[in-house]
């Protein structure tokens, strides 16, 4: 089972497209192990994503995570997995030797150039994280190479979209994601999505680039695009509100998704007690593909049945956002395009990359 560890409800960041409002509340060591055995219940593999909040405020809590479930996996044979979604300012080598021992997979949420933009500390002056962020980065390369460059971009850091791709990579990531900031901190316009198609544009000459190069770069918007249609995998099928990865609160609560946190009807039980599996099945029935796009012709080429992406955009998990929308076709077109392009540079490279 595949649990989410809200390690704690605090942060040492104030990022303005953030929707979670932070607060002194950690998660304890009962409701930890407690979890731990839960994810270790059901299955043939155990998996926990350490998550916040800023997870690494409660770095103890994730060494005792991890020394707990190495313990079950030897005696259960269980596989045990885990990764971490972090802000990295908090990141030194101690914690990064434990993180490549237990294998962990380790996302960092770095929006590139547009770092100070949106991601600044949570002190009187706002302080900019760009400096210690690239930093930690190298850091953080050095102990995992294959960690994820994750970014989240607001309207007001679209200009810096494309160069921080080339950032990023060239600072070492071969791995780089980038999503919009949805939900109510955040305002879009028609000409922020017009800019924002240009940077797309820009991003996909740099990719290019880098295929007559034999340079590569995973960047996750456009390649994960591309792949899905040539495997012939609709990413709508993905959101499984709750059945896949449920997030785990400080208290030990369970429920299907993050921004459904907090509300009774989407309650799907604690740790102490377990998965209520009447509750589970019910709220999984209500994840399918909205009335609106089910005559689109993309229908089974975007995610449009993302419950916590049409939630935090529309408030309903089965309505789709305009914004959304008009997105996921920007992201399709300029995927086609680009995987037209590096199959006509050279069809024999891109089916061994992209089709093996």
């Amino acid at each position: 089972m595949n649990l989410t560890l809200h390690l704690t409800e605090n942060c040492n960041l104030c990022c303005t497209y953030c929707l979670r409002e932070k607060c002194p509340r950690d998660m304890t060591e009962e409701v930890l192990y407690k979890a731990c055995d839960l994810a270790f219940s059901k299955g043939t593999r155990a998996g926990l994503c350490f998550f916040g909040g800023e997870p690494l405020l409660k770095k103890d809590l994730i060494y005792k995570a991890l020394d707990y479930c190495k313990e079950k996996s030897e005696e259960t044979g269980i596989r045990f997995d885990c990764k971490m979604t972090t802000n990295g300012t908090l990141l030194d080598e101690a914690f990064l030797e434990r993180a490549r021992e237990a294998e962990m997979v380790i996302g960092l949420s770095f929006d590139g150039k547009a770092q100070d933009v949106c991601r600044r500390y949570a002190d009187k002056n706002k302080s900019p994280t760009s400096a210690v962020v690239e930093k930690k980065a190298k850091m953080l390369l050095k102990y995992i190479p294959n960690s994820v460059a994750m970014m989240t971009f607001a309207p007001e850091a679209i200009p810096y979209y494309a160069e921080s791709v080339k950032y990023l990579h060239e600072l070492g990531f071969m791995r780089v994601t980038a999503n919009l900031a949805y939900g109510k901190n955040v305002s879009w316009s028609d000409s922020d999505l017009d800019l924002l198609k240009v940077e797309l544009e820009k991003t996909s000459e740099y990719l290019v680039q880098l295929f007559e190069k034999d340079d590569r770069l995973s960047f996750g918007p456009l390649h994960s695009k591309m792949l899905e249609n040539i495997k012939g995998h609709n990413p709508s099928e993905k959101c499984h509100l709750g059945v896949r990865q449920m997030p785990v609160t400080p208290a030990g609560e369970l429920y299907p998704c993050t921004s459904f946190i907090g509300d009774k009807d989407y309650y799907l039980g604690n740790v102490f007690d377990g998965v209520d599996n009447d509750a589970a099945a019910r709220i999984a029935a209500k994840s399918h593909t909205p009335k609106t796009c089910l005559e689109c012709d993309l229908v089974k080429r975007c995610t449009n049945s993302c419950g916590c992406a049409n939630r935090m955009n529309t408030g309903d998990e089965n309505e789709v956002s305009p914004l959304q929308c008009t997105y996921e076709r920007m992201v399709i077109e300029a995927a086609d395009d680009l995987g037209d392009r590096l199959y006509t540079i050279d069809s024999d490279r891109f089916m061994k990359r992209f089709c093996g």
